[in-house]
């Protein structure tokens, strides 16, 4: 699932490509991927539009339009957005297609992406939480609200409403890192070991920026390439394979329904 890491990759590598660009149509192979508006208004509404500014926010993609619209795109599990000309790549649900002749190709595989066109885009984004990488999110911050939930720390990580962008795999590196076991209730955290998961955090998300994303399934950079932080990853999709730390076989266990990779010697649960 393209998480921060990945959706950050596509924002840079894309930016140079598109702004200042005429969106001359959209084509819908998908029309369910569309949230809002219908379909029937959303061509006139998007087609002619200027492309004035791209951003990311927690996982969206955030396109900002001249005529005051905003074109947000979320990629969910297994969304990539390629960019180039000829023949849309396989399990394609949409294309944006460009004035110069290129186009943004929206591949999906599972169907879980969305698009929105919206005046507001904070009518989308107003829920998310804070972003782990921006200067106001601080150790203390983050102890206070973590505080408040008695939740499992890997379960809180999660919560797009309470930090924006991390999902399992970064989730995991970054518990792996703090020494944490990820059942340990949110609350029970000290504020020496919140202020390792808030470092550890920044540095996981970093470097796997620095990496381009993780290639674990579906996820491509915009021109097709993959990204090489999984090369780099301690514990995540890694079951049964030794801990780089202590050799102890990394174990996976289910939280809220999501898979959770974790060494147990170095993330003792008591």
């Amino acid at each position: 699932m393209p998480e921060l890491p990945e959706v950050e990759t596509i924002k840079e590598e894309l930016l140079p490509h598109i702004v200042g660009r005429t969106i001359s149509g959209v084509t819908l192979f998908w029309e369910r991927m569309l949230r809002q508006p219908l379909p029937a208004e959303f061509h006139p509404r998007i087609s002619g539009q200027k492309i004035t500014g791209l951003s990311r926010r927690g996982k969206y993609l955030i396109f900002q339009l001249g005529g005051g619209n905003c074109l947000i795109a979320h990629l969910r599990m297994s969304g990539s957005l390629l960019f180039g000309r000829g023949l849309p790549p396989e399990y394609t649900r949409a294309i944006i297609h460009l004035d110069n002749g290129n186009n943004i190709f929206f591949r999906d595989p599972r169907k879980f992406g969305t698009l929105q066109l919206v005046k507001d885009s904070d009518s989308v984004l107003c829920k998310l939480g804070p972003e782990p990488l921006s200067p106001s999110f601080t150790p203390e911050i983050l102890y206070d609200s973590l505080k408040k939930r008695k939740a499992p720390i890997k379960a809180v990580l999660l919560d797009q409403g309470f930090i924006a962008g991390i999902g399992n795999m970064y989730a995991d590196e970054a518990l792996f890192a703090a020494g944490i076991h990820p059942l340990r209730p949110a609350n029970s955290l000290s504020r020496t070991e919140v202020k390792s998961l808030h470092r550890v955090i920044r540095e996981v998300l970093q470097e796997a920026i620095s990496s381009k994303g993780a290639s674990v399934s579906t996820y491509f950079r915009p021109g097709g390439e993959t990204g090489t932080a999984h090369s780099q990853f301690q514990v995540a999709h890694r079951g049964g394979k030794p801990c780089p730390v202590c050799d102890t076989p990394i174990q996976r266990i289910p939280i809220r329904q999501r898979g959770s990779y974790f060494c147990p010697k170095c993330q003792p649960e008591a």
